[in-house]
């Protein structure tokens, strides 16, 4: 087991900042991939209906339940949490706050009020990547000494959205603003009116579904792929595999970072035209061996990202 605790420390500025200004100076065309989805409000509702829809169809006995939750819930909640993603860039409308109610009623069937904190949080993460006690996607110093070696990292990739969740409030605590304190309201409305009137077993099993989609599910893949060094010098990677079209193509996850303002149906074209920027680097086609290599590589582990200094 790696004795190495400490992250991967540069003075640098993030790499995208530098790789965006050369795409437009290379192929300024790239500028009419910037806008929004028009399909994408209506896709997010759907799964969102689809998710509630299914709350009240699971199965009581144990093996539908949980075969229920593995297969239908935990696969729509990832969707779910990646649809949040899209509109915390305002990529369903041309409006922010269209942008963010959208945002809270898809948030209604993951329980917890996370939809504008997340993107509060978030776009902190692409103006400011990797500096330290600010960007809060880099895991703590703790978690890297606590979870080492093959049990640590499975044991943190299991319950990673329990440290996603905390780690703000001990890092780079804020005052919530005024759509954090609505999307608490009417998250708290929402779980109060579906108990009163359909009972808990809904709840029980959308809860679960959270739970299970963001630990040892494949989508879930895309959480260490992106930012996890395993080649040294790069500090993004892309995934360019089939379940790109679950998760509105959040593998291509260089090209996102290059260009927050491209919705996710567009990437795939910013990498044809701009391919010459992009086929360089070092990228993954299936996000299960990218678990299974994060967990078993002695080499890798939480210090494996890049941290700058404020």
């Amino acid at each position: 087991m790696s004795t190495k605790v400490d992250f991967i420390w540069k003075e640098d500025r993030e790499p995208h900042f530098q790789r965006r200004k050369e795409i437009l100076r290379d192929i300024p065309e790239v500028k009419q991939l910037f806008g929004i989805d028009r399909w994408l409000k209506y896709k997010v509702l759907i799964v969102a209906l689809l998710q509630i829809g299914t709350s009240f169809l699971v199965p009581a006995n144990f093996w539908g339940f949980v075969l229920t939750l593995f297969i239908v819930g935990s696969t729509l909640v990832h969707i779910l949490v990646l649809a949040i993603h899209e509109l915390s860039h305002n990529l369903a409308f041309h409006s922010e706050a269209k942008n963010n109610v959208l945002a809270l009623i898809t948030n209604f069937p993951l329980v917890f009020p996370f939809a504008m904190a997340f993107k509060a949080y978030h776009l902190e993460h692409h103006w400011k990547q990797g500096e330290d006690g600010v960007d809060t996607d880099l895991p703590t110093r703790l978690e890297a000494r606590l979870f080492r070696g093959f049990f640590g990292k499975l044991f943190w990739m299991i319950f990673q959205i329990l440290f996603y969740a905390l780690r703000p409030l001990f890092i780079y605590p804020r005052k919530p603003d005024k759509w954090e304190v609505i999307n608490f309201a009417t998250q708290i409305a929402f779980v109060g009116l579906y108990a009163y009137f359909f009972g808990w077993f809904g709840i029980l099993y959308m809860t679960l579904s959270v739970i299970l989609a963001t630990g040892l599910h494949p989508l879930a893949g895309h959480f260490v792929s992106e930012h996890y060094v395993t080649k040294p010098g790069q500090e993004t990677y892309s995934y360019y595999g089939p379940l790109n079209k679950l998760v509105f193509n959040v593998g291509y996850h260089n090209e996102h970072h290059d260009f927050p303002n491209i919705p996710g149906s567009k990437l795939p074209e910013l990498k044809k035209v701009a391919h010459e920027h992009y086929n360089n680097l070092h990228s993954y086609n299936s996000w299960t061996r990218v678990i299974l290599n994060f967990l078993t590589t002695k080499e890798v582990g939480l210090n494996s990202r890049v941290k700058r200094a404020k």
